[in-house]
């Protein structure tokens, strides 16, 4: 017989919905704290911003979501789509290739609804510590408060879904503390407007950085693109007449003078750090069994990025592989986060058993020394790409499931050359444009 147990997720984005229909579907009883009063995670889209636009004073309101006005989705909706849950979403009548994220939210709310998610969820409730209870037998303490009020409960696992894309990394940028421009991270970028007429250097080629530096492009005087390489030549970007390509910033300076490796310079107005975000669990107490590097970029140990394995089964985390799962980056989303649940679902009911603690651990330190032999930088511990198609998989094994369908990995592959043809900017498009007969999948 299946065991049922109770489960605390934390967090109702795309991670935290999917994680609780896969507990409940096991039979498990589950509770979902969410500290917004609206479910989606990130795709919640937020207008207001943080008043520290670095998101450096501890003391600031944290405001959740990464979320800019014009956010569309890196992937067509197919990989958008959960394995028994289509996203089929339409605009004046013609479906969305590439939907906009308010499409997005709705079908998380749909699916929410049609699952009774929303019944587990305690919205504007916020976990302020997760920890082993003492002599406990490897049970949970979830402490959490709302509308001033704190309680204490017990838990015999929590699956931890609060995402990473809240915490920004900021570029440490010789002469940065005498440089007299203003300066903002793009977790608190939203709307073009407030750069109308300024000179911005924007620090990062990802395809957040690239978005934006395009939407201000609009307004702007002009806009400078800032890439980790140290080779690029500076030149036009997509045809825009105020838009030019940099190599890495050298420093800047209390004149206002931005200089990039290879020697040129602009003055600029605001600098805009498009530079990634931190792993953060500050509610997370395990006595150093589980920790984030000193730079937030990698957390471990994780048994293929989910069970730590000291802890496991009773303690786990969903949606940790970026560059994979996440609007930020391709790869395939909701469905990995799903899989990921399915799996700790049936861990916990019993049908599926975990390795020894030892073979775990062995396991994490391979991947780790696989990835410092072939030169990784520490910052894609958890990215899977190119071998994202392989991971999903092998999840999917575990439980006795076939593996992903041949046309959605077709599919995925074909948006990775059409931007290895045309670029990020305009992929969309022309992948649209070129793979017309295989959206009838």
């Amino acid at each position: 017989m299946a065991e049922s147990r109770r489960v605390a997720v934390i967090g109702a984005g795309p991670s935290g919905l999917v994680t609780a229909r896969e507990l409940q579907r096991e039979g498990h009883r589950v509770v979902v704290f969410e500290k917004s009063n609206q479910l989606g995670g990130l795709w919640d889209y937020n207008p207001q911003v943080e008043t520290d636009l670095l998101s450096l004073d501890p003391n600031r309101e944290i405001i959740h979501s990464s979320l800019y006005k014009s956010l569309r989705t890196n992937l067509p909706r197919q990989l958008m789509s959960f394995s028994d849950y289509s996203f089929d979403c339409a605009e004046n009548g013609n479906r969305l290739n590439f939907p906009e994220h308010e499409e997005v939210l709705k079908f998380l709310n749909e699916f929410a609804n049609d699952f009774a998610i929303n019944e587990l969820i305690r919205f504007n409730t916020e976990v302020v510590r997760v920890a082993p209870v003492e002599f406990g037998g490897n049970r949970w303490i979830v402490e959490s408060k709302s509308e001033e009020l704190s309680s204490e409960e017990v838990f015999d696992s929590v699956v931890i879904c609060n995402g990473h894309y809240t915490v920004p990394r900021v570029a440490n940028i010789p002469g940065i503390k005498n440089w007299p421009g203003k300066q903002i991270h793009s977790h608190n970028y939203r709307v073009p407007e407030p750069f109308k007429d300024q000179t911005v250097v924007v620090i990062g080629d990802g395809p957040s950085g690239l978005d934006i530096c395009r939407d201000i492009a609009t307004v702007a005087k002009q806009v400078h693109l800032s890439t980790r390489s140290s080779e690029i030549e500076v030149s036009k970007l997509d045809n825009y007449e105020n838009l030019w390509n940099h190599s890495k910033i050298d420093h800047v300076d209390e004149s206002g003078e931005v200089t990039f490796l290879d020697g040129s310079s602009i003055h600029a107005d605001i600098i805009l750090h498009c530079t990634g975000y931190k792993y953060d669990f500050p509610f997370l107490e395990t006595n150093g069994i589980v920790s984030v590097d000193d730079e937030g970029r990698a957390v471990g140990p994780l048994y293929k990025h989910v069970f730590p394995p000291k802890l496991s089964p009773c303690l786990s985390f969903v949606g940790i592989p970026s560059q994979t799962f996440h609007c930020d980056d391709q790869g395939i989303i909701f469905l990995g986060s799903e899989l990921q649940a399915k799996w700790i679902a049936q861990v916990l009911s019993g049908k599926v058993l975990l390795p020894s603690e030892d073979d775990m651990l062995a396991d994490v330190e391979d991947h780790n020394r696989q990835l410092e032999e072939a030169g990784i930088p520490k910052r894609h511990t958890h990215r899977l790409h190119p071998h994202v198609m392989e991971y999903i998989d092998w999840i999917a094994a575990q439980m006795e499931m076939p593996s992903l369908d041949a046309g959605l990995k077709e599919m995925y592959w074909s948006i990775y050359r059409c931007i290895g043809k045309v670029g990020y900017a305009n992929y969309r498009d022309l992948w649209v444009f070129d793979n017309l007969a295989k959206l009838s999948l």
